[in-house]
């Protein structure tokens, strides 16, 4: 069960919201809020987390919301549906990605020269991104671009859109098919997608998903089956 507030108020021109999904990132927490930018929101989106990461976060300063369902895709869409600005976020909550890159992202959807910009992931050191996980996600932006035939490479976490148009999406998918689906629909619609190179760093603690070859596989599978998805509509 998702806890959130009961009547949001109106998007704030101007005002920018940052989902963080966490599951057991307490280790990463202080860093990845430390570089939250000036005058944007942090939000939280505990996911089940044993170690503590929800009264860490809400002790920094972050807004927390409590997601009950597991999934990528849960933790996500609780966060999206309880942000109130204008211009949403999302960014892992592990420290492999600064949430700091994302101001140029929110500066080419407010001018209008995107509607979503991703950010391609850049590996800084040879063990941030398992070669396994690299490989699935390699597959899987080949099968979107013969499905959408935008020119990706990443299906990345680092994402910068407006709240409402997202949330017209519909998206449905709760796991790791989340982040692909929001990339298809928004295609689908017809919106202007943008692609730009963040660096990515060796995440805090272990991986829940593309740590393992199991991890992956499960990641993959749910991907393609959005890709299968022939009723994919904006």
């Amino acid at each position: 069960m998702t806890t959130l507030p009961p009547f949001p108020p109106p998007a704030a021109p101007g005002s920018v919201d940052v989902v963080l999904p966490c599951l057991d990132e307490a280790e990463a927490l202080p860093w990845v809020l430390e570089r939250i930018p000036p005058g944007w929101r942090a939000l939280v989106v505990d996911n089940g987390s044993t170690d503590g990461s929800a009264r860490i976060a809400q002790a920094l300063g972050a807004t927390v919301v409590h997601e009950a369902r597991r999934g990528f895709g849960a933790a996500c869409h609780a966060g999206l549906a309880a942000a109130t600005a204008d211009i949403v976020c999302f960014c892992d909550c592990d420290a492999s990605l600064d949430p700091a890159d994302l101001v140029p992202f929110v500066h080419e959807v407010r001018t209008g020269g995107a509607d979503l910009v991703l950010g391609r992931r850049r590996p800084q050191t040879r063990g941030a991104w398992p070669p396994h996980a690299r490989a699935g996600n390699l597959a899987l932006a080949r099968l979107l671009r013969r499905r959408t035939g935008l020119r990706l490479h990443d299906l990345g976490p680092l994402r910068a859109a407006r709240r409402e148009p997202l949330l017209a999406l519909g998206l449905t998918d709760r796991r790791s098919g989340y982040p692909l689906q929001m990339v298809v629909r928004a295609a689908d619609a017809g919106w202007r997608i943008a692609e730009h190179d963040v660096p990515y760093r060796p995440r805090a603690g272990a991986s829940k998903v593309t740590g393992t070859w199991r991890g992956t596989w499960q990641a993959v599978r749910d991907m393609s089956r959005v890709l299968a998805d022939k009723g994919v509509q904006a």
